[in-house]
């Protein structure tokens, strides 16, 4: 896995490569407005991951996903980790979190 030193550096890199949608956790699903797509944990899984910390404060956290759909839509999920972390149903956060 490639190491990167900011977020935008990952998102540049990752849009490269085609991860062009973005999602955001529902309470069942991974959403795409962008394209009203609904993934639920079966339908995707996560091809990378990055964590990435506050440079002044610990609990400023974030975690990158790459998501590839079942169906071949690939995008990322911006989401913070811990405390911040969005909430979702159990199912979505144990696949997130196997990452």
């Amino acid at each position: 896995m490639k190491q990167f030193d900011t977020l935008v550096e990952a998102l540049q890199d990752l849009k490269r490569r085609g991860y062009t949608y973005n999602f955001n956790v529902a309470q069942e699903c991974l959403e795409c407005a962008e394209i009203n797509l609904k993934l639920y944990p079966q339908d995707f899984n996560v091809t990378e991951f990055y964590r990435f910390e506050g440079p002044t404060d610990p609990a400023d956290s974030t975690i990158l996903y790459a998501i590839e759909g079942k169906n071949g839509t690939k995008g990322v999920l911006v989401n913070a980790y811990g405390v911040y972390s969005d909430p979702g149903s159990a199912a979505l956060m144990a696949k997130l979190h196997l990452s």
